[in-house]
């Protein structure tokens, strides 16, 4: 079982990230969360990680820090949950937030979350109420890195619109939510970040 990678980051495309490990690259599915705080690429970062293994794939996620790693454990124990919903819980919301929600019944909140519906978001509260923690998760605010020279606009709003899209938004609303925050002038993780924000705010 792969439990922590170390490596050089190769690069990041939400909701997919490669890190080189003594000449392997690894290919690994993370949260937003994961990814505001990741360093600019080619720099070292260490992840600790959860594979995923079925019949006719294998599916290394990867995360900053061990309470979202917990916390999307726990998410996939949950009847109905796969690690898809899971991603998009920790990419729209911390660790911290999610416990609060629970601990509040809050089911608005979760329920603006992509893929929740009632009573996914009702499910979420009652099997969750027991493992959440109620203690910060440690998460740091972290800004996203600053854009490589040269990065168009354009390019950063595409690869927001496929981020929002593979977390499970459609690709209509994925395209106006990025649109809408969008001023020309950000990288793609902060139009995600921005576009997350609006949606399900503080």
């Amino acid at each position: 079982m792969i439990g922590r990678l170390r490596g050089t980051l190769v690069y990041k495309h939400p909701p997919r990230l490669m890190l080189e490990v003594g000449g392997v690259g690894y290919e690994l599915e993370a949260p937003m969360s994961t990814f505001y705080d990741l360093p600019p690429v080619g720099e070292s970062v260490t992840l600790v990680t959860h594979l995923t293994v079925r019949e006719d794939t294998q599916v290394l996620y990867g995360f900053l820090h061990a309470g979202d790693r917990t916390l999307f454990r726990d998410l996939l124990k949950v009847s109905g949950v796969g690690a898809r919903m899971a991603l998009a819980i920790l990419s729209g919301m911390d660790a911290q937030r999610f416990a609060l929600c629970v601990r509040q019944e809050d089911i608005a909140a979760l329920t603006r979350l992509p893929g929740i519906g009632k009573k996914t978001a009702q499910r979420l509260v009652v099997e969750m109420r027991d493992r959440v923690d109620a203690k910060p998760s440690g998460l740091p605010a972290g800004a996203a890195s600053p854009p490589p020279p040269g990065e168009a606009g354009d390019a950063a709003l595409r690869d927001a619109v496929d981020a929002l899209t593979a977390l499970g938004y459609k690709p209509a609303d994925a395209n106006r939510m990025a649109r809408s925050v969008d001023d020309g002038n950000k990288t793609s993780e902060e139009i995600i970040r921005a576009a997350l924000k609006a949606v399900n705010p503080p």
